[in-house]
């Protein structure tokens, strides 16, 4: 394989991880959006280890914001570390006892946490890729850059 080739390969495959990490997540936001009463569970969480009541908000940036930036690829690695935070402290707050557990089908109970807290690592590592508004964002600014002096 020649670079070009390579080089889009990689493209693409970051490309479909920010798609399949922000995407699944962002559906797990626009129902916390569309159902306002379960964000009484969040804030007794919250709550009990005795954090700020504003805390409980973060859910929404986590799952709802940050995802959609990293699906259109627009400050990436930022938004792909606010949702790495989120499902640390989601594990944090919810699910500290299934830490050490398996469910009925014999995975990890906390799996789809560690999926998208993973995913999300792993795109704040690898960046956007060329198709992302970060790109187009880079690629301007370096074509309106003034070449170096000469000597």
């Amino acid at each position: 394989m020649d670079s070009s080739t390579t080089n889009w390969c990689h493209d693409v495959g970051k490309l479909l991880l920010r798609l399949t990490i922000g995407g699944l997540l962002l559906l797990h936001g626009l129902d916390k959006i569309m159902h306002p009463q379960d964000f009484d569970k969040i804030l007794g969480a919250v709550r009990f280890h005795n954090l700020p009541d504003f805390l409980a908000y973060g859910v929404y940036v986590g799952e709802a914001v940050a995802p959609i930036l990293v699906i259109v690829g627009l400050f990436t690695r930022i938004a792909s570390a606010v949702i790495a935070i989120n499902m640390a402290v989601a594990v944090w707050l919810a699910h500290q006892n299934m830490l050490w557990t398996l469910n009925d089908g014999g995975g990890w109970a906390i799996e789809l946490q560690a999926l998208y807290f993973l995913g999300a690592l792993s795109i704040m590592f690898l960046g956007a890729g060329s198709f992302s508004f970060d790109a187009l964002w880079r690629n301007r600014s370096q074509a309106t850059e003034s070449p170096p002096p000469q000597k």
